[in-house]
């Protein structure tokens, strides 16, 4: 019986991922997942017990979604520029397949960027933790020699998730079919120019 209701309830959290993608956190409610799931609204409820926790719980399902395609598979390569590369790569990857759908981290922010609550804070935190590991792998690269170790690894990290927006902006608001080239691009500047005047 335990089994069946979190399978119910990861199919009710699948649905809402879906639905929070396409018209955003604030426009789920337990009426449009009733509907979605054929489930009642009751029968919905009874697995999250408020609209709030239902926003919580699609956030987390993301955020798992997001760092198993985009961190936890560039850990087996070797670490230092190359894993941070990976990284770029796998995050423009994700974000191209968002470009339709929508990307939650982004939608989210603008949601509830001056809302303060449980829900902004399981988004920042997700964030957070998203920028913390960018900020990190930028520190590893900097540790082997491959970026400038003078340099502020929050700043790199900062223009590198800056790209991301860029192009998420440019290629789902203004379709611009190069934003990726672009981007790309961009991330070469930037390691570029932050690589070591000794490896110049």
């Amino acid at each position: 019986m335990l089994h069946k209701g979190r399978q119910t309830k990861a199919a009710i959290v699948e649905a809402a991922l879906g639905l929070a993608s396409q018209i955003g956190l604030e426009g789920l409610s337990i009426g449009a997942l009733a509907e979605v799931t054929g489930m009642s609204k009751s029968g919905v409820f009874a697995h999250f017990g408020s609209r709030e926790e239902l926003q919580i719980s699609v956030i987390r399902e993301y955020h798992d979604r997001f760092e198993n395609e985009v961190f936890y598979p560039v850990l087996a390569l070797e670490r230092g520029l190359p894993r941070l590369k990976a990284l770029f790569d796998n995050w423009m990857l994700r974000t191209s397949t968002e470009i339709d759908s929508g990307c939650i981290y982004i939608s989210g922010a603008v949601e509830f960027d001056d809302r303060p609550g449980p829900v902004r804070d399981a988004l920042a935190s997700t964030v957070t933790a998203w920028q913390t590991a960018l900020r990190r792998s930028v520190e590893m690269a900097q540790s082997h020699g491959q970026l400038d170790a003078k340099a502020d690894p929050q700043q790199i990290a900062f223009e590198i998730h800056g790209l991301i927006l860029a192009l998420h902006y440019e290629a789902r608001f203004l379709r611009n079919p190069g934003a990726a080239d672009r981007a790309r691009r961009g991330f070469i500047h930037i390691c570029e120019r932050y690589t070591p005047a000794a490896s110049l």
